[in-house]
């Protein structure tokens, strides 16, 4: 098993393949040789400024053309790559320069590489490792790429420290050897059945999982082309996505389900010539896969040529570096049509006619990629569960990570037994992985397990809401029993008639009404880096009463 340094430099040799940035509606492309180059450029200039194989290196930055060749810089030096995520509201500056000066203390970072414009934000204070501009160390007045010192490859040593987003507890260091990233990668690469051919397009943060992974390093070290663009430029202008795909004749992207619905409304509107036809893969996870949205999103996408057999519901998870389950490349979206209360009550998965009542949606995420196992067990016995028995999905295989950053406690509590817990309540189709909710967030009312995004979904179709700004959790009532709390944000309007308006839709979508109903203002409904819910957080707040509450 090779190391990543090895793969980067094969594919620099011998490839061929460019990776090109896009900054808005502009663009350069370079060859990956190119990059590689500076890279080398760049690891001189760690190494002369202290930098050996086992460090660890933090990087904070948006993406650029210099943070691409840092991450590269940190791998071929043998060190370890800290990724830092960026605030997603600046509403939010203080609460991400502390915890930013938690993960860089948790993580050991010997070095600190930082964007310039950051720079003013995060100040180095007394304790805190060297801070270097990105500017500095990829600028023309360091050492040259001959300069570079290459280490000896170990493709057991840490590639990637990624730190969970971390709501209400401490965030965890989830620990990635080389090793663990090339198998994945691997099998990746098979189940997609990924060619040399492929050209990549991505617009995803670079700080998790999806998009430095699965996005970034295929390309990089297996050798296909990239077309890299930045989340502030999606999210800014959702059709640049689709416009990048267009102009560069994308044949593979991937986003999490909100993208793909911010897709399809902007490409209702749009009045642009685009092709989409040459896409093969559009990945969609890091959040629960929404049927209904992916198929919005098709729908608008049919008359630029997307074909439906492109849609690729798969998951994955940082702790298995990111590729868990693929499904078969070209069927596109496959669902399973379930009744929702014996999912709920007696956690088994009855298969219903989808116009039958109480029917719901749920959808087919694929096998183990290659060099993966899953199993569904029961959460209290341990014991495997046959298909349609809903359980805890847990994962084994070569690229499952070793265990969190100096956290012996948490590391024992996921991998204990010898299988990945991943917490995700699931069940299997003939032996295709369906995820129903993560067991800390089900909200147990009257006996049945309420998911929360069940409800997030159904809220967030009433006017006057935030689509994807929507948060459902279990408060205790009396005798055990939960209630349902809705915290949302709102468009503006009769706010008494927005309650009124989501609790007859929660009522009538769950059969129970919600115990209490929350506008909050845009922006305000708190999420990790990457735009994912964080309903503990929510929470949290709510008990502590700190939720700033719209007023009529």
């Amino acid at each position: 098993m090779l190391s990543l340094i090895d793969r980067i430099e094969n594919v620099a040799e011998y490839s061929g393949r460019t990776i090109t940035f896009v900054s808005g509606d502009d663009h350069e492309t370079a060859s990956w040789a190119e990059l590689h180059n500076s890279a080398r450029a760049a690891a001189a200039g760690l190494q002369a400024r202290g930098v050996s194989p086992g460090d660890h290196v933090a990087l904070l930055g948006p993406t650029t053309r210099n943070l691409i060749t840092a991450i590269q810089a940190v791998w071929i030096t043998g060190a370890t790559l800290v990724t830092m995520p960026l605030p997603m509201r600046m509403g939010a500056l203080e609460v991400f320069i502390e915890q930013t000066r938690n993960r860089i203390r948790r993580s050991d970072s010997s070095l600190v590489l930082i964007d310039p414009e950051l720079m003013a934000f995060v100040e180095p204070i007394e304790g805190d490792p060297p801070f270097v501009s990105l500017d500095e160390l990829c600028g023309p007045d360091g050492p040259g790429a001959d300069d570079y010192e290459r280490p000896k490859s170990d493709p057991d040593a840490l590639a990637v420290l990624q730190f969970t987003s971390g709501s209400t507890s401490e965030p965890k260091g989830v620990m990635l050897k080389h090793s663990n990233i090339c198998h994945n990668l691997d099998g990746a690469w098979e189940a997609a059945r990924v060619t040399s051919n492929e050209r990549v397009v991505s617009w995803l943060p670079l700080y998790h999982d999806m998009g430095l992974i699965g996005l970034l390093t295929i390309p990089m070290t297996l050798g296909t082309d990239l077309v890299q663009g930045a989340p502030q430029d999606f999210l800014a202008k959702p059709l640049r996505w689709m416009r990048w795909i267009s102009d560069f004749g994308g044949t593979a992207t991937a986003g999490p389900n909100f993208a793909y619905a911010l897709a399809a409304r902007t490409l209702r509107r749009c009045e642009e010539p685009l092709d989409l036809s040459n896409l093969r893969v559009l990945l969609n996870g890091a959040e629960p896969v929404d049927p209904a949205t992916f198929r919005r999103f098709f729908d608008a996408a049919e008359r630029f040529g997307l074909d439906p057999g492109s849609a690729f519901p798969a998951f994955g998870m940082a702790e298995v570096c990111i590729a868990g389950t693929f499904p078969e490349p070209g069927r596109g979206l496959q669902t399973d049509w379930v009744d929702k209360r014996s999912l709920e009550i007696d956690q088994e998965a009855v298969e219903v006619d989808p116009e039958s009542e109480g029917a719901t949606e749920l959808a087919l995420l694929g096998r183990p990629v290659p060099g993966m196992e899953m199993r569904i067990v029961d959460p209290l016995t341990g014991e495997d569960l046959p298909d349609r028995k809903v359980g805890e999905l847990q994962l084994r295989g070569e690229s499952v990570t070793s265990g969190y950053y100096k956290r012996e406690d948490a590391t024992e509590e996921l991998l204990g037994g010898g299988w990945l817990r991943t917490g995700d309540l699931s069940y299997t189709v003939d032996g295709e992985l369906v995820v129903c909710g993560r067991s800390k967030d089900v909200i147990i009312v009257g006996g049945r397990n309420v998911y929360p995004q069940d409800v997030e979904k159904v809220v967030g179709q009433v006017e006057g809401v935030r689509t994807g700004n929507v948060i459902a959790f279990g408060v205790d009532g009396r005798h055990g029993a939960q209630n349902i709390v809705v915290v949302a944000e709102s468009k503006g309007g009769n706010l008494d008639e927005i309650r009124r308006e989501v609790t007859s839709a929660v009522t009538q979508a769950e059969g129970i009404p919600p115990k209490e109903v929350i506008l909050v203002e845009p922006g305000s409904v708190p999420k990790t880096s990457s735009g994912k819910l964080q309903r503990s957080a929510a929470k949290a707040s709510y008990e502590s009463d700190d939720l700033v509450v719209l007023e009529d």
